[in-house]
């Protein structure tokens, strides 16, 4: 199943899910007990919302060999990890908003796991019980504050800095897809899911033995190599084969 968020002119948000280009509505929990209706919105007749409302949003940093190289970083020898303010999210086709406090942002496209269990402590056999499906995510970063600060939440942190959509995908395999990201249809990243320094049951193992993870929580699972800066007027497309395409326009901020 696809999950989505989304409303339309007559109705306010709400869950829904896709099937061949069409909007149906879900009545209930769709982590608990939920009841489906029939697919039949148009998708581009709604308007979509981030996907989940995640608690907290914890990524995984230089997990990519290629990517460590081009940041000139020390290989991690346990996953290296993160936090990201749930302010941040914005959904599917709404505007990363380059702040004026920074003047490199950078894309960063991203596998991002859905957590659909709570648990702590989790073991790697039982990670996957824990997964409700996947997005796609862009972890959007101020590289020159990154550099500055030393730590990496202001550089992380900003309004619009996590993209998450367009939908939550319960059927997707993740464990040899491709991602890529263009920038204005030009190709900047790609690599496989199967490239990851630490895989998906080895990073909730990790991250559950530090804080219990929650349902609705989001874990993004690190970036290929190929980041690059963004401009006003840029369109940044996040894709992962089999799940679908991110799409954000880049705009600076008014203030």
């Amino acid at each position: 199943m696809r999950l989505i968020r989304f409303q339309t002119k007559a109705e306010p948000i709400q869950y829904g899910w896709v099937n061949d280009g069409l909007v149906g509505r879900i009545a209930g929990s769709p982590f608990g007990e939920y009841q489906r209706s029939e697919a039949n919105l148009p998708l581009e007749s709604v308007i979509l919302h981030p996907p989940i409302i995640p608690g907290k949003i914890i990524c995984v940093g230089r997990n990519y060999l290629e990517h460590v190289k081009e940041q000139n970083a020390e290989l991690p020898t346990t996953p290296l990890i993160f936090l990201k303010p749930p302010s941040s999210v914005i959904a599917h086709m709404q505007t990363i908003v380059l702040p004026p406090q920074s003047q490199q942002v950078d894309h960063e496209a991203e596998l991002v796991i859905a957590i659909g269990k709570r648990g702590r402590w989790i073991q790697p056999a039982d990670a996957y019980n824990h997964i409700y499906g996947y997005t796609i995510g862009n972890d959007v970063t101020a590289r020159d504050l990154q550099r500055r600060d030393g730590q990496w939440t202001r550089s992380k942190g900003f309004d619009t800095f996590c993209p998450l959509g367009p939908w939550v995908d319960t059927d997707f395999d993740p464990v040899d897809a491709i991602i890529t990201c263009h920038v204005n249809g030009v190709l900047r990243q790609m690599a496989s899911t199967r490239d990851m320094i630490f895989r998906i049951d080895q990073i909730i193992a990790y991250i559950s033995s530090i804080m219990t993870l929650e349902v609705g929580d989001a874990i993004m699972t690190g970036t290929p190599a190929g980041i690059s800066p963004l401009n006003p007027g840029d369109v940044i497309e996040s894709a992962i084969e089999g799940l679908g395409i991110l799409r954000n326009p880049v705009a600076s901020e008014n203030h």
